[in-house]
């Protein structure tokens, strides 16, 4: 809230100044309900005076949020993390069009902890494993291993790669040999500020990639991500030839329009790897979950 008061008693007073598009009975409402509170978790209620350079807390409300028809699943919990894999088409957290219908707050419903949180964050259109909070008193901890890079992943993707054979094969016809890229450039946000795209100038994205399989003039691509720029794996796909098949954005952005759930972007966030910086342990996670062109 600003430093200097724009003549507002209350923080009801605030909230329908600054947002003069949402009826003011609205804000009460929300009120009402204990959705807009103090950074701290205080409850804000109608009467709650106003108190500059604070931060004020609501929940968004969307109107006929869609429903995402696929469910996640729990990997692992104990009393410091969980981990999920989350479908495709999920958000992680709330944003857009979604807010209950995310990772985040579907999870704080089912294990009935509203402390959960993601220690980072997928697309909406890739699925794989989360890694989360359920304590706050060692959340620093966690959040530790990504901005030091002490956490590993590894994803799956699929892309078409022609009607000419790929990978060296045995009479057998299995692979016997891999192609190998290590993609390291520049990237930056575009036009629209969503579309990322490699530019000149010091590296700030690094990925290793492998192909490891081919079925069907489709490749099996085996992802690791050095850095964690927005949409990097994508990008860097696209970058060697081998855009991900389903793809919206890359190479081409596409019009939009309602999702096709028979359709979604192939790319998996397969396995995470790290020592607990709690526990000491070796911590390896893997989904089980296979990506749908590669499936049989």
């Amino acid at each position: 809230m600003p430093l200097h008061n724009p003549g507002c008693v209350t923080v009801l007073d605030y909230l329908v100044v600054k947002f003069p598009y949402i009826e003011e009975s609205i804000w009460r409402q929300r009120l009402q309900e204990g959705k807009v509170h103090w950074l701290n978790g205080d409850i804000i209620d109608s009467g709650t005076l106003y108190r500059s350079q604070q931060c004020v807390c609501y929940y968004r409300e969307v109107e006929q949020e869609p429903i995402i028809p696929f469910e996640e699943n729990i990997i692992y919990q104990d009393k410091h993390i969980l981990v999920a894999c989350k479908p495709h088409f999920l958000q992680v957290t709330p944003g857009g069009n979604y807010v209950d219908e995310c990772l985040q707050n579907r999870l704080r419903r089912k294990t009935k902890n509203d402390d959960l949180q993601a220690l980072h964050r997928l697309d909406r259109e890739t699925a794989g494993l989360v890694l989360f909070s359920v304590n706050p008193e060692t959340r620093s901890c966690y959040h530790a291993l990504f901005e030091h890079h002490n956490i590993t992943k590894t994803y799956q993707a699929v892309a078409n790669i022609g009607s000419e054979a790929m990978l060296s094969k045995t009479m057998s016809g299995k692979a016997m040999s891999c192609k190998h890229w290590e993609v390291k450039n520049r990237m930056e946000k575009s036009n629209p500020r969503f579309v990322m795209h490699i530019v000149p100038g010091e590296v700030n994205a690094h990925s290793v990639i492998d192909c490891v399989d081919d079925r069907q003039n489709k490749g099996l691509f085996e992802l690791h991500p050095v850095t964690g720029k927005t949409h990097q794996l994508r990008v860097h796909m696209q970058s060697i030839g081998y855009p991900i098949l389903n793809d919206k954005v890359y190479p081409v952005l596409q019009p939009k329009k309602e999702d096709d759930f028979s359709k979604p972007l192939q790319l998996l966030a397969k396995k995470l790897v790290f020592v607990d910086p709690i526990t000491k342990e070796d911590r390896v996670f893997c989904s089980e979950r296979e990506l749908l062109s590669l499936k049989g």
